[in-house]
This record gives structure tokens, C-alpha cells and sequence, in this order.
């Protein structure tokens, strides 16, 4: 499932891929969005993982293998910054959240990375990238079980977020387009925010999170639990730094229900894509 090594820019991209690509896999399967024959099995130990696969008798599990591959074309790039899938129930609400945020050592040199509370732990050997990464999806695995029911007809959208610095105005990747209504988000319900994990290597950071109904959250353990969920989400929320809120409890990561224009000016929009949205009615 991982590399025998990650040592190499190259082998620590190809980490982050399969750990995005096994992470949205989890997501979809424990959240019964695609039916068994979209998904193969593998083994991370005693951990039995469902992977997405091209299924071609279910078009939603097709396009999602495509949004996929189209994560891939702006990490190698190094261009995107936040990639969140969100299950809305309604067209203007969501009912269910998922963030995967990226950094990477080189080639954005807009980050302060000595401030950003030791994130990119240099001289890690493989085994404890390794290691990291097991626990990531161990967590992601038991916070899925603990989730209550999805309502039955809901939609599914991703969304790309930039480092506007170093990414091309016309980017898009395979099978997005240019985001056409990037305002708020609503959440129809009460959210809690849930801290899945982070792995770093000595080239890229990924950090997991979800936010949820807080209906939905049976058991889940109260450390994974982030307070005073919003029930406005703007794009440049979602890019918030989340350090700020791991160093004070009064600033929440989601906790900024303003516009990007109040923030960075109208000229400066942090560019957003998307793909076509997917309606999952009447699954199984």
C-alpha cells in the first residue's frame, strides 16, 4: 500500500496520493455512497481497506475516481492547497464535510514553516511516515463507524482551493472547471468539527479533518472533537490556517463565516475549482 521507502520527493508524493485516494475510499464506502463491486479490497495489517475502483456499471464511483486523478495533476504540480468533498443535502446546505489540506516544502515560499507548530518534522525515517499514515486511516476507519445515517438523497461536490501565488489563473485540472458559485457554504444542522490526523514527510504535509451533524457523532473520542462549529463557511475560512486554532481554543478553524472579499479584497479571490456535481438518489 505505501512505498518501501520515503525518502524521495517523488516517493513521498506517491505516499500522499494513495493515502488521498484510500482516505476519499473510506469516506464513500463506510458512508454507503457506492455499491460493493465499486470498491477492491486490500490490507493494512488487520485493517481491511475498500479502495475505489473504475466500476463501470456505477457512473458515481466513475466520476469519482476522475475527481480523483484530478487531485493527482495539482499535487504533482504543487498547486493546491485544500481539497474538500461535501455531501449536501439540499442545494444550498451541506450536511457533511471532508477536508484534506496540503503543504509542501518546496516551492511555496509564502509559508512560514518554523512557525507552523513543528508541522514538517524533518529526518523522520520511513517506518514512522509509515506509522503515521496507519493512523491516520485507522482513525478515519473508527470515526466513519461511529457516524450515524446520511438522509437517503443527498449530493456530492468537490472543490479545489490554490496557493494563488504559484498557480496559473486558467489551471484546471483533468475534469474541473472553474468554480461558478464560490460563496458561503450553509450547514443544515448543528456541525462538530473532527480532527482526523495529519502525516508528514520531509516533502509534503496532508491534514484530514470532518465536520458533521453533531446528531451523527455517537461516540466519537472527545480528543478528535474541535468546539463551536459555524454554521456559515466561507471558501476562505475553509483555507484558514488551523494552527491558530491548535494554539488558542477562541479561534476555530471553520469559525469564519465572512466573505473572501471582507478578507483579501475582491481582486485577490483565492481561485477555486470544482467538477460537475454528483447526485447519489435512491442509493443503496
Amino acid at each position: 500500500l505505501f512505498p518501501e521507502s520515503i525518502t524521495t520527493e517523488q516517493q513521498s508524493l506517491v505516499l500522499v496520493k494513495r493515502l488521498l485516494a484510500v482516505s476519499v475510499s473510506c469516506i464513500t464506502y463506510m458512508r454507503g455512497l457506492f455499491p460493493e463491486s465499486s470498491y477492491g479490497t486490500r490490507y493494512l495489517d488487520d485493517l481491511c481497506l475498500k479502495i475505489l475502483r473504475e466500476d463501470k456499471s456505477c457512473l458515481g464511483s466513475l466520476q469519482i475516481v476522475k475527481w480523483i486523478q484530478g487531485c493527482f495533476d495539482a499535487l504533482e504540480k504543487q498547486y493546491v492547497n485544500l481539497g474538500f468533498y461535501a455531501l449536501s443535502s439540499s442545494p444550498d446546505h451541506f450536511t457533511e464535510l471532508y477536508q484534506f489540506k496540503f503543504k509542501y516544502r518546496k516551492k511555496v515560499p509564502q509559508m512560514d514553516i518554523s512557525s507552523n507548530h513543528r508541522e514538517f518534522v524533518t529526518g523522520l525515517c520511513s517506518e514512522d511516515v509509515k506509522q503515521a499514515s496507519r493512523l491516520l486511516l485507522r482513525t478515519l476507519y473508527l470515526l466513519m463507524q461511529d457516524l450515524g445515517p446520511l438522509p437517503n438523497d443527498i449530493t456530492l461536490t468537490m472543490k479545489l482551493l490554490y496557493y494563488n501565488d504559484v498557480t496559473p489563473k486558467d489551471y484546471q485540472p483533468p475534469g474541473f472547471k472553474e468554480d461558478a458559485s464560490p460563496g458561503d457554504l450553509l450547514f443544515g444542522g448543528d456541525p462538530v468539527n473532527l480532527r482526523v490526523g495529519s502525516v508528514s514527510t520531509d516533502f509534503h504535509l496532508m491534514k484530514v479533518r470532518v465536520t458533521t451533524d453533531k446528531k451523527r457523532v455517537r461516540k466519537a473520542d472527545s480528543n478528535l472533537i474541535q468546539k463551536n462549529g459555524p454554521t456559515e463557511i466561507s471558501h476562505q475560512g475553509l483555507d484558514c490556517e488551523e494552527e491558530e486554532e491548535e494554539e488558542s481554543t477562541k479561534i476555530n478553524l471553520l469559525n469564519l463565516a465572512f466573505s473572501q472579499e471582507e478578507v483579501i479584497g475582491p481582486e485577490k479571490k483565492r481561485k477555486v475549482s470544482e467538477p460537475e456535481k454528483l447526485p447519489l438518489n435512491g442509493r443503496k
